[in-house]
């Protein structure tokens, strides 16, 4: 018997309002039509438009943006069972009943599909559904308030399939960069240098965990620990991406044996092969930690100089007057290295501008700036922080005086060495956890260092 469609009429696009419906029907002999357009629209409360086609190649024409539905006999015979798996696989037997649908399902992805089979085919029609059509349909109760309501329960759960697989994989996808940027934050090697360290990152940019601020601590054959940290100019991921870039060099150029000003030098050409624009520069402060820990090479590229906390002291910063320009800006700059005295008991906080550019004072028309910072450790010292402790407090102060987040990368790290801790047989540090949740033990008693 025939399949009882809808007869198709051309309905002008002017009469076409919102919420409009367009069902394409796919059967080969509509000559035994029962069904109208005016009792299909009447029992979908809209206009709704009929196209048929009475093959798969002329299905294919007429499947534009537009068609909503998709009207399936799934007794239309297919050439030479033209199939391949929907979204899923049919079973045993049926892959040549169901031909026509994984035809379908195939080119016409984003479009809900009703499927429309004999009454005594139970098991076909739930096939369908399960191969990927949304709702099936008996030929002999196909009329105007059951296709009606069939046609609009497609729709929206065509519509609602979308929507959770793309939330799926919007899921997915956050999750692997995630995954990737956590890979990509540094793990300080400090085993059996008796240093302690503490680190606090916080990106500038909503929903990420990487921002243009990067640092790393590594510890080389020779006992000495190298510490680094800086900061690419801007704040999208092309500048974390370089960041990292920059972070990973270092390590490698510092395991190899370079330092100071050849290690720098290094550092730049890396910068101007891998930036995308002849602006981009980096800023960078590097220290490198004698094996005795009472000494420190400095070498400053544009970037602000680190506060020292000895036992007992207020912090103060390291000398930055030796400086050199931040990388990039200068195609044969140098940098001297400045050797600084430690102690025996010290602290050494590394930091980006971002801790230091917050707004501060009424109307926020004040930036922290370095004295502002100084004055803020010291007044957290007074009260006994240390470590991660004194890290923690200072972001959250910074973030209060600034009046909400701060809009710009920050990187804090910090650096101790506590000799009694070390012949109390504490060791040295551990190696740290993905950066916001490094610990470091308090160093010192009355005034502790950082």
């Amino acid at each position: 018997m025939p399949v009882p469609v809808p007869q198709q009429r051309s309905v002008p696009a002017a009469e076409t309002s919102h919420g409009d419906l367009t069902l394409l029907v796919i059967e080969d002999d509509p000559a035994g039509t029962t069904i109208t357009v005016p009792e299909l629209s009447a029992a979908a409360g809209t206009r709704v438009r009929i196209r048929t086609a009475r093959n798969l190649t002329e299905a294919a024409r007429l499947l534009t943006d537009d068609v909503d539905c998709i009207l399936l006999d799934l007794a239309l015979p297919v050439a030479g069972s033209d199939s391949g798996p929907g979204d899923g696989r049919p079973g045993p037997g049926r892959a040549d009943e169901l031909a026509a649908l994984t035809h379908v399902l195939r080119i016409a992805p984003l479009h809900a599909v009703l499927a429309l089979t004999a009454e005594d085919d139970t098991e076909l029609a739930a096939e369908a559904v399960r191969v990927g059509a949304q709702d099936y349909l008996f030929r002999g109760e196909l009329d105007a308030r059951v296709l009606s309501r069939a046609i609009r329960y497609a729709v929206e759960r065509k519509r609602a399939d979308m929507a959770h697989h793309q939330l799926t994989e919007s899921r997915l996808r956050a999750q692997e960069n995630a995954r990737l940027e956590r890979g990509l934050l540094p793990t300080p090697l400090l085993d059996g240098s008796g240093l302690s360290f503490a680190a606090r990152y916080r990106p500038g940019r909503s929903r990420a965990l990487l921002g243009g601020d990067f640092y790393d601590v590594v510890r080389t054959p020779d006992g000495t620990v190298h510490a680094m940290i800086g900061d690419v100019c801007g704040h999208g991921p092309d500048e974390a991406a370089l960041g990292v870039e920059l972070r990973i060099a270092w390590r490698a150029l510092t395991l190899a044996g370079l330092c100071g000003d050849e290690l720098l030098s290094t550092l730049q050409q890396v910068l101007e092969h891998e930036r995308q624009s002849e602006e981009i520069f980096a800023t960078l402060c590097t220290v490198d930690i004698a094996p005795d820990g009472r000494r420190a090479g400095l070498c400053l590229a544009g970037h602000p100089a680190p506060l020292l906390a000895r036992h007992g002291r207020p912090a103060r910063l390291l000398p930055y007057e030796d400086g050199g320009p931040a990388l990039g800006l200068l195609p044969r700059a140098r940098w001297p290295r400045r050797q600084v005295e430690l102690g025996a008991a010290w602290s050494l906080m590394m930091y980006t501008d971002g801790l230091i550019e917050g707004r501060v004072g009424t109307g926020g028309s004040e930036r922290l700036g370095q004295d502002g910072m100084v004055a803020m450790v010291n007044g957290r010292l007074d009260e006994g922080l240390a470590g991660e402790e004194l890290l923690e407090a200072a972001v959250a102060e910074v973030r209060e005086l600034n009046g909400g987040e701060l809009t710009d990368d920050v990187a804090v790290l910090l650096l101790g060495r506590d000799p009694e801790r070390i012949r109390r047989g504490g060791g040295s540090a551990p190696r740290s956890r993905p950066a916001s949740s490094v610990v470091a033990r308090p160093l010192g008693a009355q005034r502790p260092p950082l």
